[in-house]
């Protein structure tokens, strides 16, 4: 059966707060180096204060998968919770502009919380430590999901980070019934190590019982199956699930499925944000197997996305994906 959608995403809505700074100011305001750390409002509000030049993009980790996707000329669509005020305004165009669907019902203005942002901060090396504050989208409910929706999707992409939110479980609960009842499948991004020690056991649950296709990195993985060797957790996950994606930072991508594995190289290139390197492969590598490409390709593929976003500023391409796949000789 024809779908209308090749990937619906769900996970956080976001706007990024993107800064430069030096490894010492990580120290003096007390920011972990190379992490997501979840701050409340006041905090938001004062680490603000603290950095020097800023810019506001567009941002989520799964919204960005999306846009990639949508970039291609896949057929999308996101469901991630913002409020009725700027920067819900601000998600909702940038995502809407690069072609995905998006209809979640925004939050009242009178809402408490406030749009998530998450302060990105880069340090000369590349390497972007990240403070979320998640305001209403941490509120993301199964009455957001469209069930309808879910249905016409060929495959959903769920976002670990939105394991946080108190309803979120049940959220994705309903999205994967509707999926998969219309014979849809289920991908889901483990996000980041210290959101898997924070909810393993629904992880493990979810990726035992639903997940076809894992992405993950290197710390994630072998945080998700509590080992140090990565090998180990490598053939873990692939015991498990029927695609895995895993990602090993300048040393490219291990794709493992059937029995097999293949090995995706990544592509120098001089790093200037490494935010959004992780969306970006997976962005790349769900379009990539929505149209029927072999797995290997779309692990080019995905490295190939990586690289270009980690060469500026920002978690989305600024480049023409499918002009860089043309020359590179991947499509």
């Amino acid at each position: 059966m024809t779908k209308r959608f090749d990937v619906v995403g769900i996970g956080n809505a976001m706007v990024d707060v993107l800064a430069r700074c030096e490894d010492d100011f990580l120290g003096e305001a007390g920011v972990e180096k190379g992490i997501m750390q979840l701050i409340d409002m006041d905090r938001a509000v004062d680490l603000y204060g603290r950095v020097g030049p800023a810019r506001e993009v567009s941002g989520g980790s799964a919204a960005n998968t999306i846009a990639v996707v949508a970039s291609l000329g896949g057929q999308t669509a996101y469901v991630g919770k913002v409020k009725d005020d700027q920067l819900g305004a601000i998600f909702a165009h940038d995502l809407r502009a690069q072609g995905a669907v998006y209809g979640t019902v925004f939050a009242d203005k009178d809402a408490a919380d406030e749009t998530g942002r998450c302060i990105v901060l880069v340090t000369p090396d590349g390497e972007r430590s990240m403070n979320t504050y998640l305001g209403v989208t941490e509120f993301l409910t199964p009455d957001d999901i469209d069930p309808v929706q879910m249905a016409d999707a060929a495959m959903i992409y769920l976002e670990g980070y939105r394991f946080d939110g108190p309803e979120s479980h049940a959220a994705f609960a309903k999205a994967i019934e509707a999926t998969e009842g219309a014979g849809g499948t289920v991908s889901l991004t483990l996000s980041d190590p210290f959101c898997v020690e924070r909810h393993r056991d629904a992880f493990r649950a979810m990726i035992r019982d639903h997940v076809d296709l894992l992405f993950a990195n290197r710390d994630e993985i072998c945080s998700m199956y509590q080992t140090d060797d990565f090998e180990a957790a490598l053939s873990a996950a692939a015991s498990e699930v029927g695609i895995v994606a895993c990602t090993e930072g300048a040393k490219g991508a291990h794709i493992l499925a059937g029995g097999q594995r293949w090995h995706a190289p990544a592509k120098p290139v001089d790093i200037q944000d490494a935010t959004g390197a992780g969306d970006a492969f997976a962005g790349a590598f769900l379009w990539g197997h929505s149209q029927g490409h072999p797995l290997e390709l779309c692990g080019r593929m995905g490295c190939a996305a990586a690289s270009e976003v980690i060469s500026h500023i920002g978690a989305r391409p600024e480049a023409n994906l499918a002009e860089i796949f043309r020359a590179d000789g991947l499509v």
